[in-house]
């Protein structure tokens, strides 16, 4: 059954937590406050996404930039992301979003409020779940209104 949520894709899945997470952060904000509610967001979401970050590395078989790179098709499916390649080599990656559906998708919805936290935030403590040794760079997001998410990952070798 666990293995059955993997048939949908994870723009849709997004959609869903974000349908049911949305009004509970809500609810969280109005009693504590946003800053005090999303605080206690952030570890949930972190924890999640390190998770996830393991199962793809599980699921595509290695931890390298080559597997990150077989990986990163899931996050992209159903058209979640338009994306430029700005490197690629065995310990780099470089991608530019040039267009992010989850940003729309949260707008759709009424919660782009909330888009950074459900999906964004998730990045860092996913590439460190995928491996360790990863690491992420990104300076701006579609999601803030930035023209590109500009990801840098790249392989630290000690």
């Amino acid at each position: 059954m666990a293995n059955d949520i993997q048939q949908v894709n994870i723009l849709t899945r997004r959609e869903i937590e974000a349908l049911i997470a949305a009004p509970i952060i809500r609810a969280f904000a109005e009693k504590l406050g946003t800053e005090e509610a999303l605080a206690i967001l952030q570890p949930v979401i972190e924890d999640l996404a390190h998770q996830s970050g393991k199962a793809a590395a599980e699921l595509v078989g290695g931890d390298s930039v080559g597997h990150f790179v077989t990986a990163l098709e899931a996050w992209s499916a159903g058209d979640g992301y338009q994306f430029d390649v700005v490197k690629q080599t065995d310990d780099a990656y470089e991608w530019n979003v040039t267009h992010c559906a989850y940003a729309d998708m949260y707008a759709r919805l009424g919660m782009a409020d909330l888009g950074y936290q459900l999906s964004c935030a998730r990045d860092f403590a996913m590439v460190e779940g995928f491996n360790p040794k990863m690491k992420l760079e990104r300076t701006m997001t579609r999601m803030e209104g930035a023209p590109v998410c500009d990801f840098r990952l790249s392989l630290q070798n000690d």
